[in-house]
């Protein structure tokens, strides 16, 4: 049996703890009491058309869906340890918005949420665009698919990343990470995957200064790359560039093809430099 809850308004601590098998909608949580928490540890929900501007709504909840929502900037840090979700055509606005989360799909949505999606695992976004700084650092194969994606350090210690179809506008991405795909999106940035590992681009637009150095098991496949400076330096490479290379500078090893360079610099390696360049 079910418990339906519709229209109504709460802000009180733990309003709705451990609600067990519940459908809420249209109603809000928000209110004077500023209570925290008020669906922790609640099991088989589902939540529509309601609104949020408490902090730590849906912690330890297993199994959920929430869609046609709205969380506030005051929604803090408001999805932590939860697992078996789906969010809808919806708004996540606070700070930390998923932590520590498993088996969470997501889709239409918009989110603006510093330090979003991290140490979780098993996260899809698709169909949705992003602003966070950091985003999804140090978590566990997680996919993108038709995403717009804004920020500044993404992508930190992940293991296990596909991304299909997006545009990322960041800083630095990849950094440290490991088993990465990239096919057919565009990545803006700089500084983009060093010290990564198992990295591929596949028939993506690649730009921005110093991308791609020390890097292991790095592949690039029909990429094109603007304004790339100083690429490669010191990464085992193996990559197909369509169009030209500003400059690139001390692979360790592998080939780099490409229709163009402006430079190859060898000069001062601080290890042993076999890669090669091969002009098309």
């Amino acid at each position: 049996m079910r418990t339906t809850i519709v229209g109504q308004q709460f802000d009180m601590e733990r309003a709705l703890y451990h609600l067990q098998h519940g459908d809420i909608t249209d109603c809000i949580f928000a209110g004077p009491a500023d209570g925290e928490s008020v669906l922790k540890e609640s099991r088989d929900i589902t939540v529509s058309q309601c609104s949020f501007s408490l902090r730590y709504p849906l912690w330890h909840v297993d199994g959920f869906s929430l869609t046609h929502s709205k969380m506030d900037e005051l929604t803090r840090a408001a999805i932590w340890y939860s697992r078996h979700g789906k969010i809808t055509d919806s708004r996540l606005c606070g700070i930390k918005a998923v932590r520590e989360c498993s088996d969470i799909e997501i889709s239409d949505s918009v989110i603006i949420s510093e330090e979003f999606g991290w140490k979780s695992s098993e996260i899809v976004l698709k169909n949705s665009a992003v602003t966070s700084a950091y985003l999804f650092m140090d978590s566990r194969k997680i996919r993108l698919d038709h995403v717009q994606m804004t920020g500044k350090y993404s992508f930190q210690y992940v293991d296990g990343l596909e991304i299909d179809d997006s545009v990322l506008d960041t800083k630095d991405a990849f950094w440290h990470s490991s088993h990465v795909t990239v096919r057919n999106s565009v990545v803006k940035g700089e500084y983009l995957g060093w010290f990564s590992r198992d990295l591929t681009l596949i028939n993506c637009q690649i730009s921005g200064t110093q991308p791609l150095c020390y890097c292991s098991g790095l592949k690039l496949i029909n990429c094109t790359m603007e304004h790339c400076d100083l690429s490669f330096e010191y990464s085992d490479v193996d990559a197909d560039i369509r169009g030209h290379i500003d400059s690139v500078k001390n692979p360790r090893s592998g080939k780099i093809l490409a229709d163009s360079v402006g430079q190859v610099i060898t000069a001062d390696p601080v290890m042993e430099c076999t890669g090669s360049v091969v002009i098309r």
